[in-house]
């Protein structure tokens, strides 16, 4: 074969290019807005108060009672010693404390802050779209 039998082909090949650009379509404007409501902040208060009532009862007794509580009262004996011919132990007085629970309402204004976002679309026309990059 010589080689004007041979024929020349060409082999053709292609390469995809991607390219990004950024393009502005619009703007915004973000703020934020504060409100102040008033509200009433309430809770229930409870105290307590102790009130004490001395009993007499200047009875001999041969040892110490011990403190005892009957119901919502404590009992406290008191005692003393009293000189006799011979000693004896005199159960003097005995407190009574009783506990007494009050509650109240409590209510204050408060005020609370709230803010919420507003978006705003900013007119397009002062400015014109631009294209950004390659």
């Amino acid at each position: 074969m010589t080689q004007e039998e041979y024929a020349t082909l060409p082999v053709v090949e292609e390469h995809l290019r991607i390219d990004k650009r950024t393009v502005t379509t619009g703007r915004v404007k973000v703020r934020t807005e504060t409100q102040y409501v008033d509200e009433i902040a309430s809770a229930l208060l409870e105290s307590e108060a102790i009130e004490v009532e001395r009993v007499t009862i200047n009875q001999p007794v041969e040892q110490a009672p011990p403190v005892r509580t009957e119901g919502n009262v404590t009992i406290i004996p008191v005692l003393e010693e009293v000189l006799f011919v011979e000693k004896r132990l005199v159960l003097k007085e005995e407190l009574h404390v009783r506990r007494r629970v009050t509650e109240e309402r409590f209510e204050v204004p408060v005020a609370l802050r709230k803010q919420h976002a507003v978006v705003e679309r900013i007119d397009e026309t002062a400015f014109p779209r631009t294209e950004e990059g390659n």
